[in-house]
């Protein structure tokens, strides 16, 4: 890596200081191939497999180290004992590749990760799924997520999208008193396949429902709950208690912030802040940001506790529902520090990872 590249990922990605960044070509499909571990302070890195365009190569690299360095967060915070570790994929051009050249590039993977020797275990992520891990799992034992029938712990979406509610309890005691859901309104930013299982859920609780997609035909979601659907434009200025983003992340930004109409955002998409210091701009605002490390917890607790613990449902289930307690401890330190909730989850995760290396 250049000196100069170095020294702008140091500014724009925090917690830069990886243990290791691999990048290498994959000799079936070509494809460049990005591999970070952030921390194995705790065990294994953990963490999943994007698949998607880059318009900029630079791009890539700066998304597997954020989000590689928010895995080691997200499993120190969740209780696990993993370190942190992302992949991505930077496709040349938008689109899915299928057939044959899927599986040369799943077959790339499963070697690049199979290389590592166990220090990184991966699983699915935005472009990937619970087959595709199958596929990797031909080239490394170190892929998880598999379908339930390959002997894994299958799709983890649902698993999000639990947690996500139980962290939305904590939301609404913390925000308005009462950790009930039913009769308040949350604007769902992204209907895939977390996004619109906690539309459901949501549903479930008696919660009214705004929605929005970027394909047009998540209205039919919509309908199907009652739910009020607007423009993906004005997702951003639906006026709701709290706003739900699960798609992409970076959508908090110093740019949208100012037009936010919520009193909390708490949602599974990742990396939601463009930059740690969006977090202060919302709290200046008043409104409660839930760190996403926190809130997205669900699918990788129940899949680690399938696949490498061996834990009951019964036992997982506490821990997706745990979330909760660990949101609470957020918000209580963030208040004893005067600080954010993205302040206090970090230093939560550090204070866990600092602990593993003693």
């Amino acid at each position: 890596m250049t000196a100069a590249l170095e020294q702008t990922l140091s500014v724009n990605v925090p917690n830069f200081s990886h243990e290791l960044i691999q990048i290498v070509r994959g000799r079936r499909s070509g494809l460049a191939i990005s591999i970070a571990i952030h921390s194995t302070a705790l065990g294994p890195a953990a963490g999943g497999c994007r698949i998607a365009y880059y318009a900029d190569p630079a791009a890539a690299i700066t998304d597997v180290l954020r989000l590689s360095a928010a895995m080691t967060e997200k499993n120190a915070l969740a209780g696990l004992d993993h370190g942190g570790g992302k992949t991505v994929v930077a496709l040349p051009a938008p689109g899915r590749p299928a057939g044959a050249e899927r599986t040369a590039l799943l077959h790339d993977l499963g070697d690049a990760i199979e290389s590592l020797g166990g220090r990184y275990i991966t699983g699915p992520d935005v472009g990937s799924g619970p087959a595709d891990m199958s596929v990797i799992g031909e080239r490394t034992t170190h892929a998880c997520c598999r379908p339930v029938e390959d002997g894994g712990s299958g799709d983890s979406s649902l698993h999000t999208a639990r947690g996500t509610l139980a962290a939305l309890g904590a939301v609404a005691e913390e925000a308005f008193g009462s950790p009930e859901l039913a009769g308040r309104t949350f604007g769902v930013i992204g209907l895939g396949a977390v996004g619109g299982q906690v539309a459901r859920l949501l549903d479930q609780a008696g919660a009214r429902l705004v929605v929005t997609d970027v394909d047009p035909a998540k209205r039919g979601l919509a309908t199907e709950l009652g739910a009020t659907w607007v423009d993906p434009g004005d997702a951003l200025t639906m006026e709701v208690d709290v706003l739900i983003p699960a798609a992409l992340g970076g959508l908090l930004t110093a740019g949208t912030v100012p037009s936010l109409r919520c009193a909390a955002v708490a949602g599974p998409a990742n990396n939601q802040l463009d930059e740690p210091a969006t977090g202060d701009l919302l709290a200046a605002r008043g409104i409660l940001w839930a760190p996403d490390v926190v809130v997205s917890a669900g699918g990788v607790i129940h899949a680690i506790g399938v696949e490498l613990r061996q834990e009951p449902e019964e036992r997982l289930t506490e821990r997706i529902q745990g979330i909760a307690a660990t949101l609470r401890q957020v918000f209580q330190t963030a208040r004893a520090h005067q600080s954010t909730p993205a302040f206090a989850a970090r230093l939560l995760a550090e204070q866990r990872v600092r602990g593993g290396l003693g």
